[in-house]
């Protein structure tokens, strides 16, 4: 039994462009919904959405 558990791949983790996470920051900044209303609505998790308005925010002030 545990030679198959050592025999699983890690389960790949999907890739979203610049331009999505952008607009899923923008939802969420523009108050109607809730950080896990949004994560919850488009199937990701709380902590990437998290993750990309803390990232969004630091560029801004980078670019400031």
């Amino acid at each position: 039994m545990m030679e198959n558990m050592a025999k699983k791949k890690p389960r790949p983790r999907p890739s979203f462009t610049r331009e999505f996470r952008a607009e899923i920051v923008e939802l969420c900044r523009r108050g109607d919904r809730s950080i896990s209303e949004v994560a919850r609505d488009f199937d990701l998790t709380e902590t990437s959405v998290r993750q990309w308005a803390r990232q969004a925010d630091f560029e801004a002030v980078i670019a400031a």
